[in-house]
This record gives C-alpha cells, structure tokens and sequence, in this order.
C-alpha cells in the first residue's frame, strides 16, 4: 500500500478528482482513460484520495479494493440535487439514501481518512450540461425557489448530520447558485448547523467573486475545497462569448494550482483559508481538463502536487 508523506499542516488532506482524467459532466471526455490508470496516477502523485468518478464500480467492495490497494480515501461523494423542480425533492432524497448507504459501508472497511463531508449544488434548472450560452442563460431563482432550495438543503443537511457527515454546498457555473452574491443568500437563508460551503475557487473566480472577501466573510462555513485554477485568457477569448459549460471546458478554461497558464494566486488563497488552522479538511485539486490536449492528466496532477507541496511546508 502507497504512503503518503508529503508534509502538511494537521488536519489537512491532500486529494484530486478524476476530473482531470474523464469528466464526469461529459463522460466521453477522456472516456478511454480506465479507471485503473486514473486511481493509479492519483496516488503516483502522491494524493491521499479522491471523489467517486463516473467510471468507477459502484460497488463498495469492488471500489474498496481499488482504493485500498493504492492506499487512497474517499475525499467526498457528490450527491446532486433538484429542489426548485417539480418532484425533484423526492428524487433528491433517493440519491441522497443510495450514497449514505454506499458510504456507511465504505467507511466501515477502514479507509485510510474516514470520509466525513458530502458535496452537493442545486441542478434544477441548470444549463451547464446544455448547448446554451452560460452568459445570457443564467438561472434566476424566484423567491419561491430560494425558499424550497435553502429548505431541502437544510433537511438533508440534518439527515447527513445525524449520521456524522456534513454537507457542504458546491456553487456551479450554469446553475442558479453560481455568484458571490447567490452564495452570500445561500449561506444567510441555511442554517449553519447543518449546511457548509465547499470553496471552489475556479467556479467562483469565473463567475466573478471576489475570493479573499467571500472567504473572509464565509470563513466558519467553509467545509471543504476545491483548488481550481482558471485560465483568464479562455475567459477572456472573444469566441467563446456566447459559449457553453462544455466548449469553455473544451478551450481549457480550468487547470490545476501550480499551471503557470491559471490567473488564480493561491499563495494568497491559501494564506486567508489557513490550512491546519481556520481550515482543516481536504483540500482538493480538480481541473475538469480534457485529455486530448496539452499535458497528459498525470503531468497536471504532478504539477499540483508539487505546488501544495510547496505552498504548506512551514518556512
């Protein structure tokens, strides 16, 4: 079995997610990279663990395996959910039951880390896995919908508490909470108990948060995290004005800490979150990169790795 040495505050954990292998947005993105390669190259990197990515077994035993064998931790599920749609509360609840079972069972087999946190967004009425304009297709909730939405949330967040995980909100470009502004209601209409913030600094940056403010502001609600870096010259490309999640995705508009082509400082990022200190948890990297162009996953994945190597040795 794989050890993992790499120094780190206490309390922190250093993971990736097969994004940057296959995505799981559009599975045929890196759709012929095997499972086997990706897990492997997760751990030749030297990361503790990773999500659940779309190629994966989905049963436990068979996952466990897998994982066990390379020495990796589950770094968080993801359970979507579908609040502000007819029905979807309902369709909620059902994946929501399917991933405690399966994580019950995983944690019981004695994973290196002990998963602890559920990543969630609200897909209702999101256009990021359509062909349609991230710019002028933004979902707009109605108050109706914000009331439904910070509900449900805060049900399966105390659901997931009663069974020692915690929830941990995931904003999203294409969907209705995608903002600063929209997490800033989020986090003020859910209750803090049971409802926490997972920082993905690539999602916000594009959407055009101001990180040190909102990390400041959020600070206590902050449960888990995603360094994701953001090409700003694919932002910025004139061509993809009117583009869609999938072509931006296309383009390379996210790459890992540590690329010299993202605009994201995460010296500063890191500084404010406080790893080991105001934050302890994991700290994931994910790119959503599409294989097929530039450096192949590992090179990436070599290239974070050593960044936050780097970047969380005390001087």
């Amino acid at each position: 079995m794989p050890v993992h040495t790499t120094p780190r505050p206490d309390g922190i954990h250093l993971g990736i997610t097969p994004t940057c292998w296959t995505n799981d947005d559009f599975p045929l993105i890196g759709d012929d990279i095997p499972m086997e390669q990706c897990l492997s190259e997760i751990a030749l990197a030297g990361f503790e663990g990773c999500s659940i990515g779309h190629t994966f077994p989905t049963d436990s035993d068979a996952l466990t395996a897998a994982m066990h064998l390379r020495g990796l931790s589950v770094s968080e599920p993801w359970v979507s959910t579908y609040f502000t749609v007819p029905d979807g509360s309902a369709r909620t609840a059902r994946e929501l039951l399917r991933v405690l079972e399966f994580l019950n069972r995983f944690n019981a087999d004695g994973p290196p880390v002990r998963t602890t946190t559920i990543g969630v967004a609200e897909f209702g009425r999101s256009v990021h896995l359509q062909q349609l304009s991230l710019r002028s297709n933004k979902p707009e909730f109605t108050d109706e919908q914000w009331a439904d939405l910070c509900e449900g949330l805060d049900k399966i967040g105390e659901i997931v508490a009663g069974q020692g995980y915690a929830l941990a909100y995931h904003p999203h470009m294409g969907t209705g909470v995608q903002t600063e502004r929209d997490v800033d209601r989020l986090m003020r209409d859910t209750d803090p108990r049971h409802v926490g913030l997972l920082l993905d600094t690539g999602h916000l940056t594009w959407a055009g948060a101001d990180l040190t403010a909102l990390m400041e502001r959020h600070r206590d609600r902050i449960a888990h995290v995603h360094l994701k870096n953001v090409r700003g010259a694919v932002r910025a490309d004139r061509t993809l004005a009117d583009g869609s999640f999938r072509e931006y995705i296309e383009a390379g508009i996210f790459t890992v800490p540590g690329d010299s082509d993202g605009d994201i400082d995460f010296d500063t990022v890191l500084k404010v979150l406080g790893p080991g200190e105001s934050y302890r948890g994991w700290l994931v990297v994910e790119a959503e990169q599409d294989p097929r162009g530039g450096h192949p996953p590992l090179y990436y994945a070599q290239t974070a790795h050593a960044y936050l190597a780097r970047a969380l040795t005390p001087t």
